[in-house]
């Protein structure tokens, strides 16, 4: 979810200015329909949804037209799959308050990867958590609650932290459990705010301790959500484009 997509128009199908374009997607449990921008004549621009799971879904490409009825231009496939981003915030979700997987984790700080790899990680990683479907008794500590925080024990959001990863915290922060986990130690004693200091993560530090910290600037933070029953209905600013996503 959350890329851009290009519709290109054939000669028949440009038209005039009053004619607004939609894209339709049809899944098995879910439906969206997205607004698009005309960037000429013959080519349309829109977000992606974030979608439920991965499976190739149909787009319809419908034209609206005041006082006329709803055309369907075209229909095409599109197909939603599993990326290494998915895969490390699902492998993240389930290890919450696992010792042995968080341990695991921490031999990624050993390399260092370069700033421009974190921020594009950091990126992906938090989107891809945003379209997890996360059980409703989920918690950035784990599913043993019962632990005092006392016990010196690692993190997710140690994890997120130590690696630098801005927009990921903030989403941490956000859930049950994230304000919880910035006074825990770790078996080395720090907490996340106490490691955000000591690596000179200075934006994190901020975001872990000031109570107006706002949201780091992303992709995702154009985008404003409102939720409705079974009905979502998402802005993404960056490109004016509305998002209705519906339970079938």
């Amino acid at each position: 979810g959350d890329s851009v997509i290009t519709v290109q128009l054939t000669e028949e199908d440009k038209v005039e200015d009053d004619v607004v374009f939609y894209l339709v997607f049809t899944g098995s449990t879910v439906q969206h329909c997205t607004s698009t921008r005309k960037i000429n004549p013959g080519s349309l621009e829109t977000i992606s949804p974030g979608h439920d799971c991965c499976e190739t879904v149909k787009v319809v490409l419908c034209a609206s037209r005041e006082g006329h009825p709803v055309l369907v231009v075209a229909e095409e496939s599109f197909q939603f799959v599993q990326d290494e981003a998915y895969d490390a915030a699902q492998f993240l979700a389930t290890c919450a308050g696992n010792q042995q997987a968080l341990n695991f984790t921490r031999f990624l700080d050993r390399s260092r990867p370069p700033a421009a790899d974190v921020d594009f990680l950091d990126e992906k990683v938090a989107l891809a958590f945003r379209h997890l479907k996360l059980p409703a008794e989920w918690n950035v500590l784990g599913a043993d609650q019962s632990l005092t925080e006392n016990i010196p024990r690692e993190t997710l959001m140690h994890f997120a932290v130590r690696l630098g990863l801005l927009r990921l915290t903030w989403f941490l922060l956000q859930q049950p459990g994230g304000r919880g986990a910035l006074s825990i130690h770790n078996n080395e004693g720090a907490t996340p705010v106490s490691l955000a200091l000591e690596r000179g993560y200075q934006k994190l530090h901020q975001l872990l301790t000031e109570e107006e910290a706002r949201e780091p600037d992303s992709w995702s933070t154009l985008s404003h959500t409102v939720h409705a029953g079974d009905y979502s209905v998402k802005h993404h600013r960056g490109l004016d484009v509305y998002m209705l996503t519906a339970e079938a």
